[in-house]
């Protein structure tokens, strides 16, 4: 009897996705309210400045009101949103615009979003850069306006930015040296009854490509260490050249196993516990693997289970198209132009996975 995954699985699944990112949007806005408060540390009275109620408001308003009131804050929720509805009616107010009107003019929005770009994807990088960068393309303005563009958009300076950048700026940063690592389950048919096989898959992040490293009814420590010698081999090791590899907290990932990989110069990146969404791009492959092969047949022994996986690697990676990869093919195609000639299907593992070609 093969596991299939039940709708309220399903939702599950979603709802824990939700929750993490909520529980991410509350810890933001709790950071920013602390950095404020601390700002004016020492001081009998609280008087928030421009610059710290536009940070306030702008995490504020990802929340709503309803979680501002559950979390605590300084200030009330009805205070925080009537900020965030202020920055928006000053946003659209152009009472004062006159012709002629004397003094600066305002900042053109493409230098605001350059502004807002750079600093979004470089975390580390102050005013004085991000007005570099700026002159490079043709933009000159002062590193004081750079701060007042960031400071209405509640970035925090760079010192502090830097500290809290996204995992999806660490990931885009290491693209050509990072792999992900983890396991998958399936039930399996023997002549013991069902039985439970696990499945270790490593995936190239920048290029998608999948290598399933073996499987097993028990990924004791011994076997870890094997995996970890195959994966590392001088000649045809699926790791060489990296220098990363994600992880979960996963007990089967053991001390030896990581410590072997450190030998070979690849460091172990452990994810926090509870947090799938950060090994997103394996999950992706495993949720696609289940649904379009294994969750689809009733799979009698290893060799069995083998087969399915190896067939369905060679459809993932030659015939099935990515939309990470601008929906095109891992293994790259050159596309006959239409010449009339007749469209020809590939099929593989009984018709469950086709393809399409026009015949040469």
């Amino acid at each position: 009897m093969k596991f299939v995954l039940q709708p309220w699985q399903l939702l599950v699944l979603i709802l824990a996705s939700w929750v993490n990112r909520e529980q991410q949007q509350r810890i933001d806005y709790l950071e920013t309210q602390f950095a404020v408060l601390k700002e004016h540390m020492g001081k009998k009275r609280i008087l928030l400045t421009d610059a710290q109620r536009r940070r306030l408001a702008v995490k504020g308003k990802i929340l709503g009101r309803k979680q501002l009131e559950q979390i605590g804050t300084l200030f009330t929720p009805d205070t925080i949103l009537r900020w965030h509805r202020q920055l928006v009616a000053n946003k659209w107010d152009y009472s004062d615009r006159k012709e002629n009107k004397p003094g600066r003019p305002r900042i053109r929005q493409v230098i605001v979003d350059l502004v807002v770009r750079f600093a979004k994807e470089n975390p580390t990088w102050g005013y004085d850069r991000i007005q570099g960068e700026l002159a490079k393309v043709g933009y000159r303005i002062s590193d004081t306006t750079v701060g007042n563009i960031l400071k209405a958009h509640g970035i925090e300076p760079a010192p502090t930015r830097g500290r809290t950048g996204s995992w999806e700026t660490f990931l885009k940063a290491h693209w050509d040296v990072m792999a992900a690592i983890d396991f998958t389950t399936v039930e399996v048919w023997t002549k013991s009854g069902l039985v439970t096989f696990y499945l270790l898959f490593v995936m190239e992040l920048k290029t998608r490509r999948v290598h399933f490293a073996g499987c097993t009814t028990n990924p004791h420590e011994a076997w870890m260490k094997q995996m970890a010698r195959e994966l590392t081999g001088f000649d045809d090791g699926f790791l060489n050249g990296k220098q990363y590899l994600i992880m979960d907290r996963d007990k089967k990932f053991c001390e030896s196993f990581r410590a072997f990989l450190k030998n070979e110069g690849i460091k172990s990146v452990r994810l926090p516990t509870r947090a799938p969404n950060m090994n997103a791009h394996l999950e992706r492959f495993f949720g696609s693997l289940k649904s379009e092969a294994l969750h689809r047949l009733i799979l009698f022994g290893e060799r069995s289970l083998r087969n399915a996986v190896k067939t369905y690697l060679a459809h993932y990676h030659t015939e099935r198209c990515h939309q990470g990869l601008g929906n095109e093919l891992i293994v790259p195609l050159e596309y006959p132009p239409d010449t009339g000639a007749k469209i020809k299907t590939t099929e593989r593992l009984g018709g469950l996975l086709r393809s399409y070609r026009r015949a040469a």
